[in-house]
């Protein structure tokens, strides 16, 4: 059994708006397995995204959704 991380993270949306102020930010919430969870960490911060909290989540994936 992986541990799994759940990260909750808030990216900025990619769609263009009419006008450039209104950048729009996307909150998301995803498990992530411990092994992919430095990938994970640095494809957000490439995003602009700021990651705001990480849980560690037990038991089984899928058990608990």
């Amino acid at each position: 059994m992986s541990r799994l991380f759940k990260i909750t993270a808030l990216v900025p949306s990619q769609t263009r708006i009419r006008t450039q102020r209104e950048l729009q930010n996307t909150y998301f919430t995803k498990l992530v397995p411990y092994e992919n969870w430095f990938r994970e960490q640095q494809r957000i911060q490439k995003a602009g995204g700021t990651i705001i909290k990480v849980e560690l989540a037990t038991g089984k994936q899928g058990a608990n959704t």
